[in-house]
């Protein structure tokens, strides 16, 4: 009788782990994968040096002399991003005269059908800068030191950088426009300001940041990743200080970090706003006065760009 309620009891045990086990797996998986994911961040950049290049785009910058490097993050199953972009503000054209080349960063993949789409991909089109890292969100800061180690390695000879997403509207000629009036070429960095942030401590945030990552109360100013652009040599700077610079899985912020390191300060474009980490509704005049606006689906990308590009030479009224 005993032994029977002993396996009544062991039973009734196992059938409520079980219960709770399936009640609560997503919100201990979704732990799980953060923390993974958070831990291969912060162990990878310390062995970015020994990590090859696995794509490398097909450009001589000693002979080309880039006026703007486009590095825009992107991920395998962004391909329709990609060729839209490739049609529109990422085609490599001349711009007053200057050239403008555009490539795109990205990580590796576990699945092997999709590392070879982008392999393919990378023969065809030679825009493609890849590293053997895990590609994921919190590799962010990875792929974003990727190009500006590329930049720092292969194309010194640029004047600007942009780094950019594959979500983004970027007004090209705008932005070459206002680099030109600025007349700056050195110590230059500048996108959508943000100055006074507060580290998010809830730990179910996107962008939530332990203690023992960043233990400051407010960031240093720093530009939203969404866009922004600097001079060349800012690129060597913060690649060569980057190693001593605590590492922060948020891209941006952790440029601002080198930034803050390097006495670099932030400046605006223009005494209007010119980027947008927001999404801005479109209209051709005010599209024609923005360098940036954000969460840009493919197919209205070739819209507002097919619209942009046939009415360059209409005036618009003064606001």
């Amino acid at each position: 009788m005993a032994s029977k309620r002993f396996k009544m009891i062991l039973f009734l045990i196992v059938v409520l782990a079980l219960a709770c086990l399936y009640l609560f797996k997503p919100n201990l998986i979704a732990i799980g994968i953060f923390w993974q994911k958070k831990e291969e961040a912060t162990s990878l950049t310390f062995i970015t040096e020994s990590r090859n290049f696995l794509q490398l785009p097909d450009i001589d910058c000693s002979r080309t002399l880039p006026f703007l490097v486009l590095l825009v993050t992107s991920s395998h199953g962004q391909n329709k991003a990609r060729m839209a972009i490739r049609q529109t503000w990422g085609k490599h054209r001349l711009v007053a005269g200057n050239h403008i080349v555009t490539y795109f960063l990205l990580g590796t993949t576990m699945n092997q059908n999709d590392q070879t789409g982008i392999i393919a991909e990378s023969q065809k089109y030679r825009d493609i800068i890849q590293k053997d890292f895990i590609d994921a969100y919190y590799n962010l800061t990875l792929k974003t030191m990727m190009g500006i180690e590329w930049v720092h390695k292969f194309c010194h000879q640029s004047r600007f950088v942009m780094k950019t997403d594959s979500d983004m509207f970027v007004n090209i000629f705008y932005l070459t426009e206002l680099l030109l009036r600025k007349n700056r070429s050195t110590g230059f960095f500048t996108g959508f300001l943000k100055t006074n942030e507060l580290p998010i401590r809830k730990i179910n945030s996107k962008w939530y940041v332990s203690k023992d990552e960043y233990p400051g109360s407010t960031y240093p100013p720093f530009c939203s990743g969404t866009g922004y652009v600097f001079s060349t040599d800012v690129a060597s700077q913060v690649y060569n200080i980057s190693e001593s610079v605590p590492f922060i899985k948020l891209e941006d912020v952790f440029i601002g970090l080198c930034l803050d390191k390097l006495k670099i300060n932030l400046e605006e474009l223009h005494s209007e706003q010119t980027f947008f980490s927001d999404r801005v509704e479109f209209s051709l005049c005010r599209f024609k006065k923005i360098v940036t606006c954000h969460y840009v689906k493919p197919y209205e990308l070739l819209i507002y760009w097919n619209a942009l590009e046939s009415s360059m030479d209409e005036k618009c009224p003064d606001v």
